[in-house]
This record gives C-alpha cells, structure tokens and sequence, in this order.
C-alpha cells in the first residue's frame, strides 16, 4: 500500500479557548454532531483544539489546505467506542479526495494527543489495494 499523504497540526489550547467564545466561529468550523458531543466533555477548549487540529492535518495530508471546495464542516471528526479517532467525510469530501489523489480507494488513518497546553493530530492517507 502506497503511502499518499501525511500531514500534521499542533495548537495552541489556549487560542481556541479564546475563540471557541465566539458562537459563530464554532458553527463555522464544526458539524452538529461535533458540537453536540461537545456537551459531553468538560474542557471544551482541549476538545475542540483536538478537533481543529485533526481538520488542518486531513487538509495537510490532501495537500490542498482547505480551498478548492473544502471547508472544515466537510470533515468530521469522531471517536469510535474505546476512544480512537477517525473521520468520517461527505460525499463531497471524498470525491475531492479520490480527484485530489488520482485514487478511488483509500484509508485514512488518524491518531491525536494532547496536553496541558497544545493540541496535535496527525493523519496519513494510504491507497487502498482492492
């Protein structure tokens, strides 16, 4: 399997705390459902920090940065029963993806940490074998 992109985003937890304030930028950079897990954590500002993090190191790892069509509310970020997270994508997103990378299939493999201070994520986009 062909390793197609890699990319990776670190934040600062305390320049989303100070955003996330700010109703309008949440609605702009996340999905309902994100949002609406939001409620179930009590450090919203480490929360949505992960989430922002995982959207820039997806947009990194296409090599497109969010342009072209892709806006952060086209990535989703979510977790899986134990914790791990993965993303889940439109229509759209995957179509941009499989025309970005000249691909039909792919995996899409995420892991993100974070501490006291700074968030990161960091994602890898691998062609399928079907």
């Amino acid at each position: 399997m062909k390793i197609l992109g890699i990319g990776v985003d670190i934040v600062e937890n305390k320049r989303l705390k100070n955003s996330i304030k700010n109703k309008s930028f949440i609605s702009r950079l996340f999905t309902l459902l994100e949002i609406k897990n939001s409620r179930l954590v009590k450090d919203k500002s480490i929360y949505f920090s992960k989430k922002f993090a995982a959207k820039e190191s997806f947009s990194k790892a296409l090599g497109t940065g969010f342009r072209k069509g892709l806006n952060f509310k086209d990535v989703e970020i979510l977790n899986d029963n134990l914790g791990k997270p993965y993303f889940r994508f439109n229509n759209k997103t995957k179509k941009i993806i499989m025309k970005t990378l000249k691909v039909k299939n792919f995996d899409i493999f995420l892991s993100i940490s974070d501490e006291k201070e700074y968030s990161i994520a960091f994602t890898i986009i691998q062609a399928k074998n079907v």
